[in-house]
């Protein structure tokens, strides 16, 4: 009995399918959350650039903006959370910490040591930008910032989060429709 049992393959298929369905599954779903993020970060790629263009002129209503780019990507992801910020330089040159002396050579900034306070607000900043979209001639750091709960709970099973945070970045150059206002650069010591 044990031998007729062992040779029939009568049903070692169904078996067969039960025992890797499973496995196919998660690396079905898997496939298709990463694919729908991918998804996702292309369309605020895209809806930023748009967002960017429309930024640079004059009479630019950056409130509508950062709506369109929010609607943009609730249509592909309706529970997502949006955030947006943006900083203001006077040129490209200027992203990137204040210069200071590096009196002790440690590489960092320390109390005492100068630096060239770029945007005025009597303090080292390691980001001198200033929040908004600044006047003409200015350059725009543009950051959005999208989060979504993943389709499917198969990350929880690999370790990854339920939660998907998307970041996306742009700069560009307001036109030059007016005089731009720069502000006085000094050398101080606190």
């Amino acid at each position: 009995m044990m031998r007729a049992l062992l040779r029939d393959r009568q049903g070692a298929t169904v078996i067969e399918f039960a025992i890797l369905l499973p496995v196919l599954m998660m690396l079905l779903m898997g496939l298709m959350d990463i694919s729908y993020q991918a998804y996702v970060q292309a369309v605020l790629e895209g809806a930023l650039q748009k967002a960017a263009r429309d930024s640079t002129i004059e009479s630019a209503n950056t409130s509508a903006i950062d709506n369109r780019v929010s609607g943009a990507i609730r249509q592909v992801a309706g529970n997502a959370t949006v955030s947006t910020n943006r900083l203001f330089y006077s040129s490209f040159t200027l992203i990137k910490p204040e210069d200071f002396i590096d009196t002790n050579g440690n590489g960092k900034r320390d109390p005492g040591e100068c630096y060239t306070d770029i945007n005025g607000n009597k303090q080292w900043d390691l980001d001198p930008g200033r929040a908004g979209q600044g006047g003409a001639s200015d350059v725009t750091v543009y950051k959005v910032t999208v989060t979504y709960t993943r389709l499917f709970p198969v990350a929880g099973l690999i370790g990854w989060s339920n939660q998907v945070v998307l970041n996306a970045s742009t700069r560009f150059k307001n036109q030059p429709y007016n005089t731009q206002m720069i502000p006085k650069r000094e050398l101080l010591c606190t």
